[in-house]
């Protein structure tokens, strides 16, 4: 087993490693002093968020503490960003993923590593360390991977169930922002401006490139590791979130891996386990230990014999927006989740029973419907949980239980099915599961949606023929709820759910004539089937708070329009770094907007801020994105402005016109 002495450690903040075309990538390392003498194996964190000023909050928290254990910890920037060279061509790139094996061969045959490489990573890092161990290379024998997908058409930002997310305008104006931003100055004293304006010339606008792709073509394909599960060897360890939008990828990993693996989901949002909320927290970095220990060192850790499943249980509770506990208990499941029980309830004219029965309900939602869904991922400064879902629900046909007499473990992907029809040639469906309260308080349990034209294939969608019944399948994102005595199940179903997906080109009316909901169930427990150790963490990042940060979120009506309008302000604040004392703050906004009564009402902007400084040296970019669309195309208009000392150096503006393909 592993030694409790602690080793001493040396930090580099930009270690450079040369990719085989020239380009150096820029690495912040830690590691044990003697590693040379001693070598140990590697965790590399490959991704675009900036080591320098992006990701150090979590990187103190996290990389210090495996090095201090043996390791040496590598937090690479992908190419085109933060402090490394060359351009981001788009997320998961063969480039990107070429870079990433090049790095891996590259760590494996220096002094300091024993040969024996893992990668770890959460969202883009998750994502690309799955894409990685698909590619095999040799030194790597296991990743964890966090808040991650095996889907990049379906299980992403950009589409769900066909239907196009909000968040791929989002994420894109993300991007458009933070990759555009400059290395730090004093890593590149005499290059740093050449760097940066290269980078602004060359900054792809990423949510039209992801729009140019509105099926399950090969650009989907390409780094969705559900094409061929078979590819990944490396042991794989899937940590996720209930109050995530990548939920759906551990139980998926554990379900078709042949490698070894295991997988955990807790009650948490995007962020790191050690840190997230709502809590529990649990201690992940020595969850990780283990894992890394036994794959990369040949100890005997016991996580052969863990469990191969983790959920956390969520109790039922009063819906908010925000949370900062949730009860529940951890499960320890053996069993694939395609393995679990499962119930089924009809839909009828008097709710939801136990026998099929033939109806015939309409439902033609407002375009505002799901102003109560939350963000569909929740990472920023919140509150961004669905809260209480009564207003949506009076938009929506809803079909329920009578109150339960024996409480329900939902534990799995609820999947609906339903024959419907859709006067229109285009619609879409959104499904939500609920826990109705006795007091009449709704909690979304979990959801799904589907683009109707793509009912039988993502990859070749084909448009509806108004008033013709189709059959509809649709499985809901994976969930582990209890349903208490009392409560009733409901079902939720619209035909609209902004500002989630942008809607039809149309109003339309849906007609359903049958549907049933199957749940999956486990056997009830009241208490924790698994303890995890409480959460230990590196010392944190120390900073010169120079703005605080806030959050504000309203929906305003236009009572002489009629238009809703939902607002977001993320202020990140401003902080300096005490160590090397470069300066970043940051503040991102969103506006969607809509008419209850016109889809082609909608609109969605965004406008990020990003600032830099050091020395006298003052560096801000505003990067703006929008969308409408009309009956047959989607336009986009995108502009980055960029700033040395209030000085414009960089402008770049960015018009695309993109046809609407059965969306």
């Amino acid at each position: 087993m592993t030694s409790n002495i602690l080793r001493d450690i040396v930090e580099t903040p930009d270690l450079g490693i040369t990719m085989p075309d020239g380009t150096r990538l820029s690495a912040r390392t830690w590691m044990p002093k003697d590693a040379t003498d001693a070598p140990v194996p590697v965790i590399l964190e490959f991704l675009p968020y900036r080591k320098r000023d992006g990701t150090t909050a979590r990187d103190c928290l996290t990389h210090p503490y495996f090095a201090k254990r043996g390791y040496a910890c590598i937090r690479v920037d992908i190419r085109g960003n933060g402090d490394s060279e060359g351009i981001m061509e788009d997320e998961y790139s063969h480039q990107e993923l070429a870079d990433a094996v090049d790095t891996v061969n590259w760590l494996a045959a220096q002094p300091w590593c024993n040969g024996n490489v893992g990668m770890m990573g959460i969202s883009w890092g998750g994502f690309n360390a799955l894409q990685v161990a698909a590619l095999q290379p040799e030194p790597l024998k296991a990743i964890i991977t966090l808040c991650s997908t095996v889907d990049r058409y379906a299980d992403d930002i950009h589409y769900k169930g066909g239907c196009l997310l909000n968040e791929n305008l989002g994420w894109g104006g993300t991007m458009w922002s933070y990759s555009s931003k400059a290395p730090d100055p004093m890593l590149r004293p005499n290059g740093w401006r050449k760097l940066w304006l290269q980078r602004l010339e060359s900054e792809p606008f990423l949510a039209a490139r992801w729009l140019d792709h509105q099926t399950r073509d090969a650009f989907w394909e390409h780094g969705s590791v559900c094409e061929d599960y078979s590819k990944i060897t490396a042991a794989t360890l899937a940590i996720g979130g209930w109050g995530d939008a990548y939920k759906n990828a551990p139980p998926a990993l554990i379900e078709n891996l042949t490698a070894p693996a295991k997988a955990i989901i807790g009650p948490w949002v995007h962020k790191y386990p050690h840190f997230a909320i709502p809590e529990p927290r649990i201690g992940f970095l020595q969850e990780a230990l283990r894992w890394w220990d036994h794959w990369l060192k040949g100890e005997d850790t016991g996580v052969e014999n863990d469990p191969l499943y983790r959920p956390y249980l969520m109790e039922s509770v009063p819906p908010k927006s925000w949370y900062t506990e949730r009860a529940g208990n951890w499960l320890a499941i053996n069993e694939k989740p395609s393995e679990l029980p499962r119930e089924t309830w009809h839909l009828s004219d008097g709710g939801l029973q136990n026998e099929p029965t033939k109806i015939d309900t309409t439902i033609s939602s407002p375009q505002t419907c799901g102003a109560h869904s939350g963000e569909y991922c929740a990472i920023w400064l919140g509150p961004e949980l669905p809260d209480d879902q009564r207003s949506d629900d009076a938009m929506s046909a809803v079909f329920k239980t009578e109150p339960l007499t024996q409480q329900r473990d939902i534990v799995g992907a609820p999947q609906i099915k339903l024959t419907l029809a859709c006067d229109k040639s285009q619609g879409q469906i959104a499904v939500r599961l609920l826990d109705i309260q006795p007091n009449g308080a709704s909690s979304r349990i979990t959801y799904g949606v589907l683009n109707l034209s793509h009912h039988q294939s993502h990859a070749h969608p084909k448009a509806l023929t108004p008033d013709a019944p189709i059959n509809i399948t649709l499985d809901l994102d994976h969930i582990a709820y209890r349903l208490p005595v009392g409560h009733r199940l409901g079902v939720a179903i619209s035909s609209a759910y902004w500002p989630l997906i942008w809607p039809s080109p149309e109003a339309t009316t849906l007609t359903i004539s049958e549907g049933s909901i199957s749940v999956p169930l486990r056997p009830s427990g009241d208490s924790d089937e698994w303890t995890f150790e409480q959460p230990e963490a590196d010392e944190p990042w120390q900073v010169e708070t120079l703005r605080e940060g806030s959050n504000t979120r309203k929906t305003v009506t236009d009572w002489t329009t009629g238009v809703v309008t939902l607002e977001i302000v993320d202020d990140f604040g401003k902080v300096k770094d005490c160590d090397h004392g470069l300066i970043n703050g940051s503040i991102a906004r969103e506006w969607w907007k809509i008419h209850p009564d016109d889809p082609l009402s909608a609109h969605g902007k965004t406008h990020w801020t990003d600032e830099l400084e050091r020395d006298g040296i003052a560096l801000r970019t505003e990067a703006i994105s929008e969308m409408h669309s009309d009956a047959t195309h989607f336009h986009l208009r995108a502009k980055l402005l960029a700033y040395e000392n209030n000085t414009l150096i960089f402008e770049n503006e960015v018009e695309r016109s993109i046809a609407r393909d059965n969306l």
